[in-house]
């Protein structure tokens, strides 16, 4: 089910993106990923936020989005892989309307899932919106 969050998330989603990065962004330095996981609650502020919840009512993934954007979409690492994270796209696409999203070039997993879901690769930039040498990749739903 998929619903849209609260503040009241907000550690639960904090969780969740650290199980998901930890899992996948292996190019983040130390200081960088404490860095963003400080900076969370403040990211949650400038996007709509939905959260997937399974069965028993646990949020599992959320998804952020902003304008025509989809943010941030992260699954909590045990349960990857589950068909999580393709509802949550789904519902972006389907319910939301949004068709970009941007990715960091080292997380080769997460473009491969946008890839093989028909997005394209559109743009690059060489540092990420914090100014951090993480180069970026625009991807569109073509």
């Amino acid at each position: 089910m998929i619903t849209e969050a609260s503040n009241k998330d907000y550690p639960v989603l904090v969780k969740i993106w650290e199980s998901a990065v930890l899992a996948t962004h292996d190019f983040l330095s130390e200081e960088d990923f404490l860095f963003y996981k400080s900076q969370l609650p403040f990211y949650f502020e400038h996007v709509s936020l939905y959260v997937f919840k399974d069965e028993s009512l646990t949020i599992k993934g959320f998804l952020g989005v902003s304008e025509d954007n989809i943010e941030m979409l992260f699954i909590e690492n045990e349960s990857r892989g589950m068909g999580i994270g393709k509802k949550l796209l789904n519902f972006a696409i389907d319910s939301l309307n949004l068709r970009k999203v941007d990715v960091n070039e080292q997380n080769t997993q997460a473009l491969r899932f946008y890839e093989q879901r028909g997005f394209i690769k559109t743009g690059y930039v060489d540092c990420d919106s914090e100014g951090k040498n993480y180069p970026v990749i625009s991807l569109e739903l073509s």
